[in-house]
């Protein structure tokens, strides 16, 4: 009887003594309305290396539009696609096809935002 009492009693501090993380939920479009500057990636939230952006991400009238994305040493904007919440995911459209991306939002407060890819990898935003 002391085993199943020690036992139940390491258990319960393995599951009330870790972290919890649980993701936010979006109750709609206009928690995520603005604009946000995209400021790194990273493949995983372990990952010692993010890679810097420029990008900004506007959202507005259920489209967003993303500005200033660089390329050959030059920038472009990408015409606006519709974007949707889903079970309280973030939703957009691919450009050119029926297929959406689908982000989890990690982290959100009026300043910052945090999404994560359907393939893993975390975007960090800031309000602009």
């Amino acid at each position: 009887m002391k085993k199943i009492n020690l036992a139940a009693a390491i258990l319960g501090l393995f599951i009330f003594g870790s972290t919890v993380h649980a993701d936010v939920t979006l109750q709609s479009k206009d928690e995520v309305q603005g604009a946000w500057k995209l400021q790194y990636t990273k493949n995983s939230l372990t990952d010692k290396q993010a890679i810097d952006r420029e990008d900004t991400w506007v959202f507005k009238d259920g489209k967003v539009n993303i500005l200033h994305i660089p390329r050959e040493g030059t920038y472009y904007d990408q015409p606006p696609v519709p974007y949707e919440v889903e079970d309280g995911k973030l939703k957009i459209a691919i450009i050119g096809s029926s297929r959406f991306d689908l982000f989890t939002v990690v982290e959100k407060t009026d300043k910052n935002m945090t999404l994560k890819g359907k393939y893993g990898g975390y975007y960090y935003f800031t309000k602009k």
